[in-house]
């Protein structure tokens, strides 16, 4: 699923060789924006055209194609052989993961862009109609819906039987699984496009105002703000978070790795083009796809930069790290699977 997991920290798992080569592509008609998921020996992606694909892990042949018919710019989730996704009319989609067949599918009255996150016989994503919805896996009835006073662009994360999403209202919400009653809500002073990551009480996420904040999601209340005075750009892309380090980055042209407890920027390195793809760490790598048409890997801990891959066209989606290899997808339709021409690292 996008960010890796239901708490959205953007952590990737596994093996991945250092120097990686490309072992297979695969070219859609239209771009892709949404985010590979790998499970098994399949990737699960979207494209503008209505397309979900089905591809095959080890050597990028297409399995099966789902058209939906409209533009799928939602990121895949996969869980109990089912494939969630939603679509720019406002439809949320259930697709049976091996062979493409539509299970069921429930209707909002916006655009999604946010990702599933499924928990337990349920299943939660926000709309552009400014609802947040949790559905039941089975049939796709409605459990519960929940009114926010803007659009859900992010991914909501779950933790601890609650549901934490950043709106386009300026506020953080804290709602219950169960029910969909709202604990708490705190206001971010701006509006947020990004998946909030989650580390036991601390959510972390970034703002269209400029700036990123930690904040107590127990306790409703920010401990953190960081902004940079003289680069006054939004952040769009989600955190990803590990060791203690929160990675961000923005419309300004930077990644940066701050202090998880303090918001303290720890390091700063410079791409060549906005960055709205989200970062994804594993182990001591950061890997940051840019709109300049680079793959940056980055040392966690310094921001050096180790490598970079170079498609030669902007991403706008984020990275699947699996089995030691990595998936990522261009503005320009092209699925790229980079690893090594060695025995899988597990």
């Amino acid at each position: 699923m996008f960010r890796g997991n239901s708490r959205s920290t953007g952590v990737a798992q596994g093996a991945l060789l250092e120097k990686l080569e490309v072992l297979w592509t695969f070219e859609a008609t239209e771009p892709i924006t949404s985010t590979a998921a790998i499970v098994g020996d399949s990737v699960y992606l979207g494209d503008d055209d209505g397309n979900l694909f089905s591809l095959r892990f080890d050597t990028g042949k297409e399995r099966w194609r789902y058209y939906g018919g409209e533009p799928i710019r939602s990121s895949p989730t996969v869980n109990d052989c089912t494939v969630y996704f939603g679509d720019s009319a406002g439809l949320f989609h259930a697709v049976d993961a091996e062979t493409g067949a539509l299970r069921w599918k429930y209707e909002t009255k916006g655009e999604i862009i946010s990702s599933a996150n499924p928990a337990g016989d349920r299943v939660v994503f926000g709309s552009y109609d400014g609802q947040l919805y949790c559905l039941s896996k089975r049939d796709g009835a409605l459990l519960w819906s929940f009114q926010t006073e803007g659009r859900i662009h992010g991914t909501p994360a779950i933790a601890d039987d609650v549901v934490i999403a950043a709106g386009c209202d300026e506020h953080l919400h804290v709602v219950s699984l169960k029910d969909g009653k709202e604990i708490s809500n705190m206001t971010m002073g701006s509006v947020s496009g990004a998946s909030a990551a989650v580390v036991d009480t601390m959510a972390y996420v970034g703002t269209y105002g400029h700036k990123v904040l930690g904040v107590d999601w127990r306790k409703g209340s920010i401990v953190w703000t960081f902004e940079d005075s003289d680069r006054q750009f939004p952040y769009l892309a989600s955190a990803a978070v590990s060791d203690g380090i929160v990675v961000v980055t923005g419309r300004d042209k930077r990644v940066r790795g701050l202090d998880a407890a303090t918001g303290k920027p720890l390091w700063s390195f410079p791409t060549q083009g906005r960055n709205d793809a989200s970062p994804v760490i594993l182990g001591d790598r950061v890997f940051q796809p840019s709109s300049d048409g680079n793959l940056y890997v980055l040392r966690l801990t310094t921001g050096e930069e180790l490598s970079r891959f170079e498609t030669g066209a902007p991403m706008s989606a984020s990275p699947a790290i699996s089995r030691g290899r990595l998936v990522i997808s261009t503005e320009d339709g092209v699925v790229y699977c980079l690893g090594a021409h060695t025995k899988d690292p597990r």
